[in-house]
């Protein structure tokens, strides 16, 4: 299998924050469970390139693992615009019906200075394409690993917007001659 790219996509860990928000880039990550990432770092492979997104919570759970990672700006969540610091429950209170609308069709349409996951998806694929041979783990967002797994399989952004991503859950993919493999998703480790 010369020239292919084996990738293991770690979410990152829970945020330390108020549930239901939709957090900004700083937003830290909640590192308490750290069996549950040493028993990640174990399934890890050794000397394999390390990508990550800027965000503090997906740095932070790299550096748990055990990675130093290249900061990849296309791994990226997807950005929320307007809507970003603000919990659903208030938005869905008193956001009026652009909220609304947004969730009638969430992989095409933009919240308010923002992005929809369609554009994501496009970002995402940029970021994996730059990707070279061999074994690299990407420590990424829920929306993320959803956008390669579109890639990878093929798939419409809405479909792909129907997998569940854990924290701290491992998403395993590989990149071939023949095109893409999917080893698993979603994989608890312990």
């Amino acid at each position: 299998m010369e020239g292919a790219t084996f990738l293991w996509l770690i979410r990152h860990a829970p945020v330390d924050g108020v549930k239901g928000t939709i957090h900004a880039a700083n937003a830290p990550a909640d590192l308490a469970d750290r069996a549950q990432l040493e028993a990640l770092r174990l399934r890890l492979p050794q000397d394999a390139a390390s990508y990550a997104s800027p965000a503090r919570r997906t740095i932070e759970t790299a550096r748990a693992l055990g990675l130093e990672p290249i900061l990849v700006d296309e791994f990226g969540e997807q950005d929320f615009g307007d809507w970003t610091g603000r919990r659903h429950d208030e938005l869905a209170a008193g956001g009026g019906d652009a909220y609304v609308q947004f969730w009638s069709d969430p992989a095409h349409l933009r919240p308010p200075g923002g992005e929809s996951f369609e554009d994501q998806v496009a970002r995402v694929r940029l970021g994996l394409s730059r990707i070279g041979a061999g074994s690299a783990t990407l420590v990424v967002h829920s929306g993320t690993i959803r956008a390669a797994l579109c890639t990878a399989l093929d798939l419409l952004p809405e479909a792909a917007l129907r997998f569940v991503i854990d924290p701290l859950s491992l998403t395993r993919i590989d990149r071939l001659a023949s095109g893409w493999r999917v080893v698993s998703v979603n994989q608890r480790v312990s």
